[in-house]
């Protein structure tokens, strides 16, 4: 373990493969792996050992714990916090109290040992002062059933006798840490705490021990809420509220989730996420559905990504589009005001400003769960935490009544200080962050490079492409299914547009930045084009530019929050080349469709512009499907050298990319051009012929 401590050498620290960090971080990994353990984020784990220091070269004793904002599940060596055990336990003697004890936090950073590590979490005490080598704080859906029941101090005696002990609600901090090490001195065969309102603490002598004792209590708890809970603690189905069947609830949830992303971002913008499992359906058919939502989550991890409370609409799901979209902008602005009141109600002036009155969580009977969060992964995660939550108020339902923990507390967690400067702390966003974008003809080329591009500046993105194959490449290139998705879309089929903009729209609540960049190119002089080639031409590009604005400004206007619509045109748009007339004039149809749309579109905040690129040839789609060969023959140069013939032709003298067409959208789209619309950007090294006029 020595070595890891070294302080001369700069370069990276391998991991250990034995000992109490290799054991501890496998350990998390098995714990967070599992959702019944534990939530995204949830809890925290720890081991004590002996190092060797480097100044003294005398054995220390410290403590590894999982540091601030990791996750067990992912959990390495780097993202755990290193403490000397030895001044962990010096904190003690200099504790000012309760009242103060938020600034033990800042006291952890002189307890750490070396350098490197995470930042030490708000439950450093919980683990440093338990007298345990091994110590595991979780968030189960059992054990918080338990810990928010009515009676759950004694259901706890009942599931457990005097192997667990309870631990009143407490806000996690120094003084909880202190609690749970006198409960484990005063109860030496106790194995851990259900700790009221929150979670559980299990400990152990060893690494195994202690994940034992963990799910020793989590199936514990699993198996007691199943065998005395009552059957239907939500009460019973409310008729006309089921799920609908899986296609037509999908269609609505896309019907929908435009309008009531609209609402979430009235404060700031949000990403989206759907969620329409079993559970959520379940839940939202039941008679005691609001009542049970009104009371909001309990544990801290729970409602800081959920809000106090989740919107409810309150129509059944045959309720027409146009009654669910007033009723929920109703129900939204009452929220607003609640919310508002609830702030006002336990604000102090030391408080944080208010961060937004908009809901996280909406409910929508018969069609599911809408999330909300500044980036996909928030939004996702927070729907799953809101799982968490509803498997809770079943489980204390079951068994009792369910009774989280007092708003007054909930507010001091929601905006607490430490809570606010772990928001001040994260890193600035991207430009395009929360921002979702659909590209058309994104497998390959410049629509590639595009989607590229906008998701590197933090654009959640739609790869959609006749070629799926391609698409799919492109988004697992980009990253998970967080930041990219791919869908299959022939543009020229209106049918096909509109499925993929309901995809879009329920993987990431809606779009933002629409890039109509499919297109292909058949070069021949005029006797030679066929009708088959100009309808094909015009069909992929001139109608399917159309079908996809007309399919994306629906939701845009749903949304009421703006939005860009973004061209890629040509050259060809403006100048009259030979051997051309099917593409030149499709492209024309495509730029005054900019001009036409933007004169349209601007009433709702929506800009449109165009991009006109020339002699894109290295990394072109359509070069390398025959035009290249085409134009090169055109131009009487082999068609290795285009690229560069091209180049001598501009006044730049330059070759133009894939990538410079993308940083052109970027540019459009990135908010320094806000008050700019109808306007066509030429990237092709300056063709004084292509001048626009």
């Amino acid at each position: 373990m020595g070595s890891m401590m070294t302080v001369s050498d700069s370069s990276p620290t391998p991991p250990p493969r034995s000992g109490p960090v290799a054991e501890l971080v496998a350990r998390s990994n098995r714990l967070g792996a599992d959702p019944r353990n534990t939530n995204y984020a949830g809890g925290n784990t720890s081991a004590k050992g002996t190092a060797t220091d480097p100044v003294t070269q005398q054995p220390v004793d410290l403590v590894w714990v999982k540091g601030s904002g990791g996750d067990l599940g992912t959990l390495t060596a780097a993202g755990l916090a290193v403490l000397r055990q030895d001044r962990l336990n010096a904190l003690v003697e200099v504790y000012p109290g309760v009242d103060r004890e938020d600034e033990m936090v800042a006291a952890f950073d002189y307890c750490l040992h070396g350098k490197g590590g995470a930042a030490p979490s708000i439950d450093t005490a919980m683990h440093g002062l338990v007298d345990a080598s091994h110590v595991d704080h979780l968030h189960p859906d059992s054990g918080i059933a338990l810990a928010t029941a009515a009676d759950g101090e004694k259901l706890t005696e009942q599931c457990f006798g005097d192997r667990v002990v309870w631990v009143p609600w407490r806000r996690p901090g120094f003084q909880l840490g202190l609690d749970i090490a006198q409960v484990k001195k005063d109860n030496p065969q106790a194995i851990g705490v259900i700790l009221g309102g929150h979670g559980i603490t299990a400990w152990g002598d060893t690494s195994a021990e202690c994940e034992a004792n963990s799910l020793d209590i989590i199936r514990t708890a699993e198996r007691f809420l199943a065998e005395k809970g009552r059957p239907e603690p939500f009460g019973a189905v409310v008729p006309g509220y089921e799920a609908l069947p899986e296609a037509e609830r999908r269609e609505r949830a896309a019907a929908l989730a435009p309008v009531i992303r609209g609402l979430a971002s009235t404060d700031n913008p949000q990403v989206g996420h759907y969620n329409d499992s079993e559970v959520v359906l379940e839940f939202t058919a039941r008679e005691r559905l609001a009542e049970l939502a009104a009371l909001g989550t309990s544990c801290p991890d729970h409602f800081l990504r959920t809000k106090v409370r989740p919107l409810v609409l309150d129509l059944p799901p045959t309720a027409s589009i146009e009654d669910a979209t007033l009723r929920l902008r109703e129900l939204h602005l009452q929220y607003r005001e609640d919310y508002a009141a609830y702030y006002d109600r336990h604000a102090t002036p030391d408080s944080p400003p208010m961060r937004g009155a908009d809901p996280a969580i909406v409910l929508v009977p018969g069609v599911g769960m809408f999330s909300f969060g500044k980036d996909k992964q928030t939004a996702r995660v927070a729907g799953e935490f809101y799982v968490n939550a509803i498997n809770v108020m079943r489980g204390a339902e079951a068994v009792s009544t369910y009774a989280p923990i007092d708003e007054s507390e909930k507010f001091r967690i929601e905006y607490w200080a430490l809570e606010e400067a772990k928001l001040q702390r994260m890193p600035k966003p991207k430009p395009l962050a929360t921002r979702v974008a659909f590209v058309t003809g994104g497998g390959s080329g410049i629509g590639k490079a595009i989607a590229q591009r906008l998701a590197a500046e933090g654009a959640c993105v739609v790869v959609a492409d006749l070629d799926l194959a391609a698409a799919e490449a492109v988004a697992k290139e980009i990253g998970t299914a967080d930041r990219a998705v791919a869908v299959g879309a022939d543009v020229s089929d209106g049918a096909a547009v509109e499925q993929a903009m309901r995809e879009a729209v329920l993987a990431f609540g809606g779009v933002d930045l629409i890039v109509n960049n499919a297109g292909l190119s058949i070069s021949k002089p005029l006797l030679e084009t066929t009708e088959k080639d100009w309808d094909l031409q015009h069909d992929v590009m001139a109608k399917g530019s159309f079908l996809v604005s007309r399919a994306a400004a629906k939701v845009l206007i749903d949304q009421g929050i703006g939005g860009d619509i973004v061209y890629i045109s040509s050259k060809n748009a403006v100048f009259a080349g030979p051997n051309n007339v099917a593409y030149g004039a499709a492209k024309a149809d495509q730029a005054h469709q900019v001009r036409l749309l933007a004169a349209e579109l601007g009433e709702y905040g929506i800009r449109v512009n165009g991009v006109n690129p020339d002699g894109v040839v290295r990394g072109s789609g359509i070069f390398a499907k025959g035009w290249g060969a085409q134009r090169a023959a055109v131009y009487g140069v082999p068609e290795s050298e285009l690229g560069a013939f091209y180049a001598q032709r501009t006044l730049l003298k330059r070759e133009v990319l894939p990538e410079h067409v993308a940083a052109a959208v970027f540019s459009l789209a990135a908010g320094d051009l806000s008050l700019t619309t109808g306007l066509h950007v030429p990237v092709d090294a300056g063709v004084a012929a292509a001048f626009l006029r």
